[in-house]
């Protein structure tokens, strides 16, 4: 008697368990590299637009940006960062520009917000452990609630 080819119940029935396993140890696994990629992409935001507000600051203390006496010499908003401002010791009424975009937080799923709109802003009048907005823009925080893969929330990067 001559056994016909193919499968047998049991050994379908196996495979398949041992995909569903295999499967079920790999998406979690790609879930943790997609927030990886996120965080790195949120930490390279925060340092670059950090750097350009410092810019700022210190084209601001030198002279090169015109400021009110009343102001801190911080960007009164970020878009200004990317807008640029004129220079003033330049004779051909050049602008500095310090960043080339405005990134969007990578934790703000709001397709509708613009780039500034998904950062938190904290003037320089406002204490580290209360941020808010005011007159100028001293810091920048991600708005996420989520906390990070180090335990750390999002907003205190």
């Amino acid at each position: 008697m001559r056994r016909a080819a193919g499968f047998t119940l049991i050994e379908a029935v196996v495979t398949v368990a041992i995909v569903a396993l295999l499967a079920s140890i790999a998406l979690p696994m790609g879930e943790l590299a997609t927030r990886r990629g996120k965080e790195q992409d949120l930490r390279r935001d925060l340092r670059e637009m950090r750097e350009a507000i410092d810019a700022y600051k210190r084209a601001a203390d030198e002279g090169r940006i015109a400021r009110p006496a009343d102001a801190s010499g911080y960007p009164p908003k970020l878009a200004l960062l990317v807008e640029g401002v004129k220079d003033l010791r330049s004779a051909e009424d050049k602008k500095i520009f310090f960043l080339r975009r405005l990134p969007r937080d990578p934790f703000n799923d709001d397709p509708l917000a613009s780039p500034e709109q998904t950062w938190g802003l904290r003037s320089y009048a406002s204490p580290a452990e209360a941020p808010r907005a005011g007159a100028d823009v001293y810091d920048v925080r991600s708005l996420s609630t989520q906390v990070g893969i180090n335990g750390i929330p999002y907003t205190q990067w």
